[in-house]
């Protein structure tokens, strides 16, 4: 169990989305290295980076910033992002980043997952955006015909460390996780899920310590974090506990 922060970043600065909309970013920090000092000062262990910029145009734009990022921190980075070939999933483990998260190209060539996933056990995530359950691709800006729990089940047996589920509806909105669909994808296959979009205050903390939720690797928290609706020390604090109760 865990509760990984977000740093979402565009044109070099750490920013959130609204649905994933791009004209509607709000800047909270211009210096991401700095932000994910802080994050890993409040105690968190692991860090979620998303390269938007990347995301849209299918290759890395935000290096240098994710660059920094690693250099300025200890803990261990899950990032996705325009990673579209095997020799950008082999040049960020390269790099020192910990986990990729392949999105787009989930959909679009199942095969570099399963490729990837065999040849770096354990650091390859499937990314997983859905609208109304079917799943958005090239940054959320085109939804494909595919369901998001027949995305996940290409992958059972390709050793693919976790996916990674959006509900896009909820994404910097504060409405709350989508737990039941998370829920539910979760018990569709023997991946670990990690629940992303829409964590508003402490009561989805709550929820993702549940007994239900028992399946899920963790989740992501972004906005709720930069705007002070979530205390870090009483989120960590409820996920170390459940964390040792397991």
């Amino acid at each position: 169990m865990r509760l990984f922060p977000a740093i979402d970043l565009k044109d070099g600065r750490c920013v959130r989305l609204k649905q994933g909309d791009m004209a509607q970013a709000t800047v909270y920090s211009d210096d991401p290295a700095a932000q994910a000092r802080s994050f890993e000062t409040q105690g968190f262990d692991y860090l979620h980076v998303v390269d938007l910029d990347g995301a849209f145009a299918g290759k890395p734009v935000n290096a240098q910033a994710v660059e920094a990022i690693r250099k300025a921190t200890a803990f261990p980075v899950q990032l996705g992002g325009g990673i579209r070939n095997l020799a950008t999933v082999e040049g960020w483990l390269s790099k020192g980043v910990t986990r990729v998260i392949i999105g787009t190209a989930a959909v679009r060539d199942p095969d570099l997952v399963k490729t990837a996933a065999k040849a770096f056990p354990g650091q390859v995530a499937v990314g997983i955006d859905a609208r109304d359950g079917w799943v958005a691709v090239e940054g959320w800006a085109e939804t494909s015909t595919l369901h998001a729990a027949d995305l996940a089940r290409r992958f059972e047996d390709a050793g693919v460390a976790a996916i990674v589920y959006t509900n896009i509806a909820r994404d910097g909105m504060l409405m709350g996780v989508d737990w039941d669909g998370t829920i539910a994808l979760a018990d569709a296959v023997s991946i670990p899920v990690i629940a992303s979009g829409g964590l508003a205050s402490l009561d989805d903390v709550r929820e993702l310590v549940s007994p239900r939720a028992a399946k899920l690797e963790g989740a992501i928290t972004g906005k709720a974090l930069y705007d002070g609706r979530l205390d870090p020390t009483e989120a960590l604090t409820m996920v170390r506990a459940a964390r040792a109760a397991a």
